[in-house]
């Protein structure tokens, strides 16, 4: 599992058109193959269970905050501005005592690593 941050202090500022106060941070460049984007809402006390994930998913938490767990048996804490990222086969779970919403990408030409800025990996060798 990875950890990244698509929060406004690692977006880029957009000042065409006379915009202020604006930043935008890059999700997907181009939609191509087979994509699939939803908005998920977790209840207080919510969980997804544990499941292998089939295609790369993109975990992109726009309120409330959590937990997420990758492979690892340790929940990982997770918030507003925070995405976790999973891979092809990669066991997952994710929770929320008080509730959260996320918008869940997934497709085999997700790679977050063009756009977000990572907080940490948890991938080992």
């Amino acid at each position: 599992m990875r950890l990244y941050s698509f929060g406004a202090a690692h977006g880029r500022p957009i000042t065409e058109f006379g915009s202020l106060y604006v930043t935008i941070n890059g999700i997907v460049y181009v939609l191509t193959g087979d994509v699939h984007v939803g908005c998920m809402r977790l209840a207080p006390g919510g969980r997804v269970g544990a499941h292998q994930a089939t295609t790369r998913q993109l975990f992109l938490v726009m309120s409330g905050e959590g937990w997420v767990r990758g492979p690892e048996p340790e929940r990982t804490s997770i918030t507003t501005g925070q995405a976790a990222f999973w891979d092809v086969g990669e066991e997952h779970e994710s929770g929320s005592e008080t509730g959260m919403v996320a918008f869940v990408i997934e497709g085999d030409t997700l790679d977050p690593d063009q756009f977000l800025h990572l907080i940490r990996s948890g991938e080992t060798a």
